[in-house]
Order: C-alpha cells, then sequence, then structure tokens
C-alpha cells in the first residue's frame, strides 16, 4: 500500500490556486461594483458584485485554515470535506454572472 502523504508541493500548489482564484473574484466583483455605482447601473446589479466580492474576499481569509486542514488530513490519513469553499466560490461566481444578466437587461 502506497502512503497518503507525498513530500510534494501539490498541496501549496493547491492552497496558491485557491489564493489566485478568491483574490480574482473579490478584486474582480468590486471593481466591477465600483464601476458600476460611477456608472450609474442598476443596484441589484450592484449589489450582486458586492455578493461576489465578499465571496472572494471570505475565501481568501479561509486560505490559511483549509492549508492546515488539509496539511493535518494528508498526515492522519483523514477524510477531508471541502464542500463550504466550493459552495462559497459558486455562490460568488453565480452573483458576478447574475450580476452581468442583470446590467446587460435593465440598461
Amino acid at each position: 500500500m502506497t502512503p497518503l502523504w507525498d513530500e510534494g508541493l501539490q498541496s501549496e500548489r493547491t492552497r496558491l490556486a485557491w489564493v489566485r482564484t478568491a483574490a480574482l473574484l473579490a478584486v474582480g466583483a468590486l471593481g466591477a461594483a465600483g464601476v458600476g455605482l460611477r456608472a450609474g447601473i442598476h443596484l441589484l446589479a450592484v449589489a450582486l458584485f458586492a455578493l461576489a466580492a465578499l465571496c472572494g474576499a471570505l475565501l481568501l481569509a479561509r486560505t490559511g485554515v483549509r492549508y492546515q486542514r488539509v496539511q493535518r488530513a494528508l498526515h492522519e490519513g483523514s477524510p477531508l470535506d471541502e464542500r463550504a469553499d466550493a459552495v462559497i466560490a459558486w455562490l460568488g461566481t453565480l452573483a458576478v454572472a447574475a450580476g452581468a444578466v442583470t446590467f446587460v437587461s435593465v440598461r
């Protein structure tokens, strides 16, 4: 039986991918909300972009905790449940899409 733990940098690369995703979601959505406020788009679209920025910021804040849980799970061989982070990421992505649709349809 091969050991579950690998000395490679897979966990670190995964953490960096989550950081990039969360930062892009937070900054992109915050920028869209700011531009939308200055351009006078519908407030629902701005609120959806703000929700997406909040989701990205929450994901970014959780990266350290997530990394520690992954390391512990790998070393102990215990299962890892990452559904909460996936739900937050999907909620942010859907908020961006809904904000864009609202922006286009209300314009």
